[in-house]
């Protein structure tokens, strides 16, 4: 379903349009069918990525790229998303590319999020990343401990600390239920060291939902 939901999705796609392109499995379905779209002549387009993961996806894809820097500004950012609440919060982050995803979101007019039924919930309740700089790693784990999180290191196979593509670490901080995500995030935020909140506020212009059999259903707002 993930990837009819992928073509579909295309119909957002327009010429001369700068398109964020998100990371995990749904960014890189919607890139294989954007790269079938730019192959064919059908659109002039420049992609700007959030990860080595979906850059790499791109290029193989013949995919035009440039920089978030080199741009002010962005047409339509394609997401996939970790967990999705009732209001079309979102938590991201489970690849470790959230401060770059949520830097674009910024930057864009239209944000597409597509996403299996599964990640669809009432409430949002699995793990916050929460990406840290090193030095901020103590006080960090401190200060979200005292907002009632149970915050973990994100570690490799091998033990090794997952450092992010910006140097940084990722703390997987466990809040049980999430009533009151905007607040949340804010006080997350407001922690010394503290780089991004996988925590994203901003709601979705276009939310598909896949299901089983290839079926999907989209959400408008």
């Amino acid at each position: 379903a993930i990837e009819a939901l992928s073509t579909d999705a295309l119909k957002f796609v327009s010429d001369g349009q700068i398109l964020g392109l998100g990371s995990g499995r749904a960014a890189t379905a919607f890139v294989k069918s954007l790269s079938r779209l730019v192959r064919a002549g059908d659109v002039d387009i420049r992609g700007v990525p959030t990860s080595l993961q979906i850059k790499m996806a791109a290029q193989l894809g013949g995919i035009p790229l440039v920089e978030a820097d080199q741009v002010g500004c962005i047409d339509v950012v394609f997401d996939g998303a970790d967990q999705i609440d009732s209001q079309g919060f979102v938590i991201k982050g489970g690849g470790g590319a959230l401060l770059r995803e949520n830097i674009l979101i910024g930057m864009a007019e239209k944000v597409v999020i597509m996403a299996d039924s599964s990640k669809f919930v009432t409430n949002l309740a699995r793990p916050v990343p929460v990406e840290v700089h090193q030095l901020a790693r103590t006080s960090a784990i401190q200060k979200i401990t005292d907002l009632g999180g149970r915050p973990s290191l994100r570690k490799l196979e091998r033990g090794y600390p997952f450092i992010t593509e910006n140097g940084n670490i990722i703390l997987d901080c466990d809040f049980g239920t999430i009533t009151e995500p905007e607040s949340l995030r804010q006080k997350i935020i407001a922690i010394p060291g503290v780089m991004e909140c996988g925590i994203f506020t901003r709601i979705p212009d276009v939310i598909y939902m896949a299901d089983i059999g290839g079926r999907f259903e989209t959400i408008v707002r």
